[in-house]
């Protein structure tokens, strides 16, 4: 094993834009099972191989909860975050599932589906009211279009009244955004709970048809959970995905850029879209440091003994980029033959991202419109000027100056 001298610090960082560190090819063909330092001088293992990542998801040995000793925490903010409510993200058998299941119903294929139209209208109108004013000046397509769409739909499926939107959009988006300070993040933070927590009551008071009513009735009210877990439920779900989303859309919209064939395909057949988000979600993996465990017992992996106690990092990142599942890795291709349970964008196993279909169903017909109302989209500075989120963070685009 390497001198603890040699463990290299992690997060690693990206060499530029969005590109992923290169520790993980070189880690994938020499060491896939290795010790890396985090930020407070802990030595959690590194898990860089997709066979061996999807292992980690699944092994019940390991340990979803953040209070046990040796939990790989990746921040200060983090270790603090820790000490929270858990919610079912955080929570391993049979906790999880009983706790997971009352938000269910509302990302099911059936419920996703009908929300469709929806998702339509959204896109549609939040392109037409960019389209309205104009690209006189470059249109920040983050703030005009990316951010707006995953908000308005989680905000609305929450029962968030729409007058409240925009400010809780910009307490969403300085929580999130990597040049926050982190006072400032804190008390957008603060503020978020403050706002569901009144919610909640107004919603214990009196219900109505959306899903903080639906946890009350359901759940509070017939004493499953508590008040607090239900704002910690509706926090997770208004947090959760947002920032991944808005990444995403941003990347995705780069990256067609940089591959004008596939957009005169996407244009051709909307219906690409489908395979554009699956190759997307595994060329970006936009939410890459969440998938972390730590060992309640002995596990060995690749002959290297995980002890009790000892924190693990499984990099979906690094497996998607996995030459043994997806040949020539580094290459974006929408028309890719693989079978989409390969991609580890959503995570895998039980714990897998519970609004997946939502996500899918939202990047979808972003895609399949944005393109077709906006066949000369373009970049408004040169690529070289795209503002990319901190290297050491999840890979994303804080900014996206754009004309048409």
């Amino acid at each position: 094993m390497a001198t603890e001298a040699a463990i290299p610090k992690f997060p690693f960082s990206r060499p530029s834009g969005a590109e992923p560190p290169i520790e993980f090819a070189d880690l994938r063909a020499s060491n896939s099972v290795s010790r890396v330092e985090l930020w407070d001088g802990s030595h959690p293992w590194l898990v860089v191989k997709h066979e061996d990542v999807c292992k980690v998801l699944t092994d019940e040995r390991l340990s979803k909860e953040r209070t046990r000793p040796g939990f790989p925490e990746m921040s200060t903010g983090g270790k603090e975050a820790a000490k929270n409510r858990p919610t079912f993200v955080d929570m391993d058998a049979p906790a999880h599932m009983r706790q997971r299941s009352m938000v269910a119903p509302f990302f099911t294929p059936e419920h996703v589906e009908n929300m469709k139209p929806q998702i339509q209208e959204m896109v549609d109108r939040f392109l037409s009211e960019m389209i309205k004013v104009g690209c006189a000046e470059p249109v920040d397509l983050v703030q005009k279009f990316a951010l707006l769409v995953p908000s308005h739909i989680i905000y609305s499926m929450l029962g968030i009244p729409v007058e409240d939107l925009d400010y809780l959009v910009k307490c969403n988006a300085v929580r999130t955004n990597g040049s926050s300070t982190a006072a400032a993040a804190a008390n957008a933070n603060k503020e978020l709970l403050d706002y569901l927590g009144r919610l909640v009551d107004k919603r214990i008071a009196k219900p109505e048809e959306d899903l903080i009513s639906r946890l009350v009735v359901e759940q509070l009210n017939a004493g499953h959970i508590d008040r607090l877990d239900a704002v910690q439920l509706a926090f997770l779900l208004l947090v959760a995905g947002n920032a991944t989303m808005v990444n995403m859309i941003a990347l995705g919209v780069v990256t067609l850029l940089e591959h004008p064939s596939q957009i005169a395909d996407l244009r051709r057949d909307p219906s690409l879209s489908k395979p554009f988000v699956e190759e997307l979600c595994r060329f970006h993996t936009a939410s890459a440091l969440a998938t972390r465990r730590v060992a309640k017992v002995d596990v060995v992996l690749r002959g290297q003994t995980i002890k009790s106690g000892e924190g693990i990092i499984a990099s979906n990142q690094s497996a998607n980029r996995d030459e043994e599942v997806f040949p020539d890795p580094d290459t974006f291709d929408l028309h890719r033959k693989r079978g989409s349970e390969l991609a580890l964008g959503f995570g895998y196993g039980d714990h897998r991202c519970i609004a997946e279909r939502l996500a899918r169903a939202e990047l979808e017909i972003v895609f399949a419109t944005l393109f077709q109302r906006l066949p000369n989209l373009r970049l408004g500075i040169p690529h070289s000027e795209i503002v990319y989120t901190p290297p050491r963070k999840d890979v994303g685009i804080t900014k996206l100056p754009v004309v048409w």
